[in-house]
């Protein structure tokens, strides 16, 4: 099955790389359903799409709390008899030294980088069982693969997210599952950032950028794959990064 017809969820879509996957997806001919928090964007995306004569529904989504991600599972599977594709996009990245001691800020990438994967995963694997087939997509970050100055916290979580996913891959026969890892995007991610020294380091750092529908295209290529062939990790980066 190609994109063209298939059921797929978003998190994270308000903004950033979910929005422009719900985009690229929705142009190819997938069924997209949208979750985040700030639900005034969600609504004028979904009038967009509509316009654009796409299939796509919203509703509001806090990652952190696991009814939430069920809630928008059973929402899309009601709506539309079947979910092919979860796309675990919502994330945060609030960095900092560990001696700034924001233990509040690491807790929150805990429960939206990694709880909330995990609950994405415990929502449609009794759907994907039914199926018989899913496919799990987990947005990573090349910090995943290296900690950096400020990131501890961070990086942990996006290994975690690697980890989750692999573990995932070698469990199920049925689900596909794939690690989207990018370098530096255009996004809202930095504007979560506290810290003033940090906040400005990022802000040079963000000088050498890509577009968020860089992404989006690499994930519409693992979804695109014949059903035997599974994708498991993508890297994405700015070329003339380091």
């Amino acid at each position: 099955m190609s994109i063209q017809g298939k059921i797929v969820l978003v998190t994270g879509a308000s903004s950033g790389i979910g929005e422009a996957t719900v985009r690229e997806l929705a142009a190819r001919g997938a069924t997209v359903v949208l979750g985040a928090r700030r639900t005034d964007r969600l609504e004028k995306l979904v009038a967009e799409l509509r316009a654009q004569g796409a299939t796509a529904e919203f509703q509001a989504l806090d990652v952190t709390k696991r009814d939430s991600v069920a809630d928008i599972v059973r929402f899309a599977r009601e709506r539309f008899g079947r979910l092919d594709v979860i796309v675990n996009n919502a994330g945060v990245m609030p960095l900092s030294p560990l001696e700034a001691l924001k233990v509040n800020e690491w807790e929150q990438m805990i429960d939206v980088n990694i709880k909330g994967v995990l609950y994405g995963i415990a929502a449609v694997l009794p759907v994907f069982a039914q199926q018989g087939h899913g496919h799990v997509i987990n947005t990573s970050s090349i910090a995943a693969y290296r900690s950096i100055p400020t990131g501890a916290v961070y990086c942990a979580t996006k290994a975690a997210v690697n980890f989750i996913t692999e573990g995932l891959r070698q469990e199920n026969a049925y689900v596909r599952t794939t690690i989207i890892s990018p370098g530096v995007t255009e996004s809202e991610l930095a504007h979560t950032i506290t810290h003033e020294a940090t906040a400005k380091f990022i802000d040079d750092y963000r000088k050498i950028i890509i577009p968020a529908d860089a992404i989006a295209r690499a994930v519409a290529f693992a979804i695109d794959q014949p059903d035997g062939v599974d994708v498991n990790e993508i890297v994405v980066r700015p070329t003339a990064a380091n």
